[in-house]
């Protein structure tokens, strides 16, 4: 039994010898097509993933970075209501308070019920405190920056 098996291989690597080896000899580059291109080729990740990546870099102080991973998020999904909260998180950060306000207002908006929203304590107390943030800059009223349906309580 043991001959035929070492026959059989033998038969095998000497036919195998024998051809010429095509496999392994250079073959002409073909351009792949753009959309099979894996370089070029960039998925955006989940709005989920790139929410998660901007609190790493709003937690170090890398408030651009963070900035644009929110942005990132909204771009993938226009109506992922965490993205709205960290972004009005980031623009407080930088001091940019009409679009804080206006983006916490946004999460509000997006949250999946009236409960949710009214349960959201954090967001009001930080709208509340952008409202006299932009009334102590010089606008005349905390309702000049376009947020429908914000007073503070």
């Amino acid at each position: 039994m043991r001959w035929t098996v070492r026959a059989t291989l033998l038969s095998i690597l000497v036919f195998l010898m024998s051809r010429p080896i095509t496999w392994a000899q250079k073959q002409p580059a073909q351009a792949p097509a753009v959309k099979d291109d894996p370089v070029r080729t960039m998925v955006s990740p989940p709005a989920a993933k790139s929410v998660e990546v901007g609190d790493f870099y709003l937690r170090r102080g890398k408030y651009k970075a963070a900035l644009s991973r929110f942005q990132e998020a909204l771009a993938v999904d226009p109506h992922y209501a965490p993205a709205y909260r960290e972004l009005g998180k980031v623009y407080e950060k930088m001091g940019e308070w009409k679009k804080s306000l206006n983006a916490y207002q946004k999460y509000l908006d997006e949250l999946p019920s009236a409960k949710d929203a009214r349960e959201a304590k954090d967001i009001h107390k930080a709208i509340a405190h952008l409202q006299k943030e932009i009334v102590a800059e010089g606008d005349s009223s905390p309702h000049s920056v376009g947020v429908p349906g914000s007073t503070s309580k």
